[in-house]
């Protein structure tokens, strides 16, 4: 018998089953629950119930997603990213978010060739406060340019906010953590070319963005069922309120003092009716007209695009009754 004749015959390779790639962003189920040094929450001195187990379980899947997944996943296989020199005046800036519909972007400074921070509506918002603490200078705010906006957050003391940026390829657990530990509501991601060492801007990451890839991916969402008023999250004595004929100027200043980006807009009778966020001033100054700070709320919201969304009235489960009236 010849050898080729002695050698086994090898069983035939089994071709992997077929996935939707949706099956790749999911984290695997692990067979037993994670031990409890790792989730302290667990350690709670009331019996938990069903809904807080299924709680906690939804919590560790999403933290253990945002581990495995980058910050580049996040990202649409198609997007647009517009990059602002830091030599732009601040009123044409302005007209360039507005214009494309965005409300943020990322600085650049041709001269160093290097990545100058984000740009806001937090920073229009400062510009605002200078012009109201220096109205003397008002014919010299169409020439700020953007890289002036550091010396009007001294002018006017406010707090300068840190610029933080992570690598597209490293978890997304840590963008979170650094949006969180700087009050960020968006990070912007940045790279290095491989041959000359210099930075490169990919995108932006915002919040919006990482809750509807979580929201998208995580099967566990679902089990997130607990009402809102049970979390704890945010405590009745921080809400910040205005009503309809709040002057615009004073909705700014809580925006600023309270770090927030919106304030529910109530009745009377504490009923929610809109909420004026602070992108809604960037549609007020947009022809550098700062007399329309002079506005109500009310008044300012008829200027608001016909695109903004409605307020949907507060979901209450059956087994929550709605609060009291005030």
């Amino acid at each position: 018998m010849s050898d080729l004749e002695s050698t086994p015959s090898r069983p035939p390779a089994r071709l992997p089953s077929p996935v939707r790639p949706s099956s790749y962003l999911r984290p695997r189920r692990s067979p037993s629950p994670p031990p409890a040094a790792e989730k302290p929450e667990w350690k709670q001195k009331e019996p938990l119930t069903q809904m807080d187990r299924e709680q906690l379980e939804a919590l560790h899947a999403i933290r253990e997603f945002l581990k495995i997944r980058t910050s580049y996943d996040v990202l649409p296989v198609s997007f647009r990213l517009i990059i602002l020199d830091t030599g732009l005046l601040v009123k044409k800036s302005l007209l360039i978010l507005l214009q494309n519909g965005i409300v943020s972007a990322p600085l650049w400074n041709s001269k160093t060739s290097a990545f100058a921070g984000l740009l806001t509506s937090t920073d229009f918002i400062n510009v605002i406060q200078y012009y109201w603490q220096f109205p003397d200078k008002l014919n010299q705010i169409d020439g700020f340019r953007l890289d002036s906006l550091r010396e009007i957050e001294q002018a006017i003391g406010a707090t300068q906010i840190e610029t933080v940026s992570v690598h597209p390829m490293s978890p997304l657990y840590d963008a979170c953590t650094q949006m969180l530990s700087s009050r960020a509501r968006r990070i912007p991601l940045i790279d290095h070319d491989d041959e000359t060492n210099q930075e490169m801007v990919v995108s932006v990451l915002t919040q919006f963005r990482i809750l509807k890839f979580i929201a998208f991916n995580v099967r566990e969402c679902r089990q997130l069922r607990k009402p809102l008023g049970e979390l704890g999250i945010v405590k009745e004595k921080d809400i910040v309120t205005a009503m309809m004929n709040t002057p615009v100027m004073n909705v700014i200043h809580m925006l600023v003092k309270a770090d927030i980006s919106s304030v529910p807009i109530v009745d009377e009778n504490g009923i929610l009716l809109n909420l004026y966020e602070s992108v809604d001033i960037l549609t007020l100054i947009k022809n550098g007209s700062y007399q329309d700070l002079a506005l109500t709320v009310g008044e300012a919201l008829l200027k608001r695009p016909d695109v903004s969304l409605p307020i949907r009235p507060p979901y209450y489960p059956p087994t929550t009754p709605p609060p009291p009236p005030p």
